[in-house]
């Protein structure tokens, strides 16, 4: 554990309040979940709770099963980071924080198509050195929230993603969030 050199007091109410660098750093947002553990020292530790995280191994049996049919490669992330990568991309993409412009897709709720010209490709990780050729993705969305994406993405210049592709992320984004409602 990291020391911040931090110190806050606890309310009348209870509360104690994350400050706003330690937020931005760990990309809490405003109504984001918290789970709360304890530890025999009398540690209170919070750390940013997933709902997608819970269906990790699920999800990455499901993105595996669609790349496999597809022959594209596919992730699926939830608010922060990939939880599930497919193929040769699994290591550069598997657990890396998501990019901006893949957040903002997220937050926007917006479902984005690329084709073969490379055209309004985004990023799917920070840092991302690989060039993809076209990607498709979507939210997902349970109960109202958007709590990840799944993508399809394609190195291959010559394979265009088309109406089968987006309608293959669209059942498995619906999919995912309709398994976390349950």
């Amino acid at each position: 554990m990291k020391a911040t050199g931090i110190v806050r007091r606890i309310d009348d109410l209870g509360r104690v309040v994350v400050p706003k660098e330690i937020r931005r750093t760990l990309r809490i947002r405003e109504g984001d979940p918290l789970e709360i553990f304890t530890d025999r020292e009398g540690e209170i530790i919070l750390k940013k709770y997933s709902p997608i995280g819970e269906l990790s191994l699920f999800a990455r049996q499901y993105a595996e099963s669609l790349a496999q049919i597809t022959g594209h490669i596919v992730c699926i992330a939830d608010r922060d980071q990939i939880i599930a990568a497919t193929g040769v991309a699994k290591k550069e993409l598997q657990d890396k924080p998501i990019s901006k412009q893949l957040e903002h897709l997220m937050s926007e709720r917006e479902v984005l198509v690329t084709g073969r010209d490379g055209r309004n490709m985004i990023p799917i990780v920070n840092g991302q050195t690989d060039e993809y050729t076209s990607l498709v993705a979507q939210p997902i969305i349970c109960e109202g929230d958007v709590i990840g994406v799944v993508a399809m993405l394609s190195k291959d210049g010559r394979s265009q993603m088309g109406e089968t592709e987006l309608k293959l992320v669209g059942v498995a984004s619906s999919f995912l969030g309709r398994q976390m409602e349950n």
